[in-house]
């Protein structure tokens, strides 16, 4: 996957602020749809939302399912609406969030030793339970290999030493990941 040019990534930050906009504000979803290829091409991608610089939402999606522009909404209101983990956003909140767009590589079946702090983004899975952490997450946090490893157990519901257990699936994926300089600024600054 070839990284996106600062305009596209422009276009997908005022496309996820609009969605957002149009789903809190209005009720309804956003209606457009770029015709750029790039943004057409089928991609996974997850939106993080920050607010005074504390997690407001993350959602996304693993499968490149749908068009890059189109996962990028859905996400963006997903995040703002309906993470499980907040309270969905108010209209009085957005002129504060700071939207980051993080596009997804298809993870890959991977060894614990090959995994790259900083670099890697983890998706364990076992039978039905998946948790998955972006590579961002490892740095903000410091973690180590073996601890970002159990984080991403953890998040699945495993036990934190389930990444050694051979019937633990352990996948990799890298992510270009960029947000806006200042909340409400489409203006892209690269995270990673």
């Amino acid at each position: 996957m070839s990284p996106l040019c600062e305009e596209d990534r422009r276009a997908l930050l005022g496309l996820a602020r609009r969605a957002i906009v149009e789903a809190v504000v209005h009720g309804r979803a956003l209606e457009e749809s770029p015709a750029n290829p790039t943004l057409t091409r089928l991609a996974g991608a997850f939106v993080t939302l920050h607010r005074g610089g504390q997690l407001r939402g993350c959602i996304g999606h693993i499968e490149a399912s749908e068009p890059l522009a189109d996962t990028v909404a859905r996400c963006a209101v997903s995040a703002a609406l309906h993470d499980p983990r907040f309270s969905p956003v108010s209209r009085q909140e957005i002129p504060g969030l700071q939207i980051e767009i993080s596009i997804l590589t298809p993870p890959e079946v991977t060894r614990p030793e090959d995994v790259q702090v900083g670099r890697h983004g983890l998706l364990i899975s076992r039978h039905w339970q998946r948790g998955l952490l972006l590579p961002q997450v490892a740095v903000e946090y410091g973690l180590s290999r073996e601890r970002f490893l159990e984080e991403a157990c953890r998040k699945a519901g495993l036990p934190l030493d389930a990444w050694k257990d051979l019937d633990t699936e352990i996948r990799a994926f890298t992510c270009e990941v960029f947000s806006e300089e200042q909340p409400g600024d489409a203006s892209p600054r690269s995270a990673a």
